[in-house]
């Protein structure tokens, strides 16, 4: 039997519980700062060190962190289903808890490229330092991140994404950051969905929808048994 597509789009909700804060939080500042600041284009050209700081401080940060048990429970799926993670989240904690197919809307924080060339991109674990030259054309590197304000290249290929899927889900995300929060909006009409959130948020009717209100490692639990029940 052919496996069902199952489509995932996560938010900041599944990597704050590996201690990554969200700019969500209660402060409306993201690490302390204030985003206008840090993840603009207007940011970046204001102040560029500022921005690769914060940048830096993110990627140590990420570098600490470890998969939770939600990231683990969404690789376990790929037993029983054909899975493709859209996530909004620059870290790659879903590759290091085991999904083998993920695509970050929101860039990534373990790539760099030149500020002026979108396609070259660069593998980074280290700081990016001001003076930091990429090779193919000698421009400043900066962080391969989408800020606020700068369109969002891979909406489209996620659009089409979804459309293809047989069950959608929604984890750990407001629906508050458009595009993102739209793509819920691509997915079947006919098919199951879901969103696991510890607050669910507000959805207009779109049609088969279940909510589970939980933190994501909880509510990977029962998505696990609903999804996996449907299956069988």
């Amino acid at each position: 039997m052919e496996r069902k597509h199952l489509v995932v789009l996560t938010g900041a909700g599944i990597s704050a519980e590996s201690g990554l804060k969200t700019f969500r939080d209660s402060d409306g500042l993201w690490e302390g700062y204030d985003i206008e600041d840090v993840a603009t284009p207007r940011a970046w050209k204001k102040n560029p060190a500022l921005v690769l700081d914060f940048y830096n401080f993110r990627r140590r940060e990420v570098a600490k962190a470890q998969p939770n048990a939600a990231h683990i429970g969404l690789a376990d799926l790929e037993k029983d289903f054909d899975v493709t993670i859209i996530t909004q989240n620059i870290d790659d904690l879903h590759e290091r808890g085991g999904s083998t197919n993920v695509l970050h809307l929101h860039g990534e924080i373990f790539k760099m490229r030149s500020e002026y060339d979108d396609d070259v991109i660069y593998d980074i674990k280290e700081d990016i330092l001001p003076g930091h030259k990429a090779a193919h054309d000698g421009e400043q590197l900066r962080p391969h991140i989408v800020w606020f304000e700068e369109p969002v290249p891979m909406i489209e290929k996620a659009a089409k994404v979804v459309r293809t899927a047989d069950i959608f889900v929604v984890i750990g995300t407001s629906l508050n950051v458009y595009p993102a929060a739209g793509l819920l909006n691509y997915a079947p009409i006919h098919i199951p969905k879901y969103v696991v959130d510890k607050k669910i948020p507000y959805i207009s009717s779109v049609g088969r929808l279940t909510t589970i209100e939980a933190p994501a490692t909880e509510g990977i639990k029962q998505l696990q048994q609903l999804i996996r029940m449907g299956v069988d």
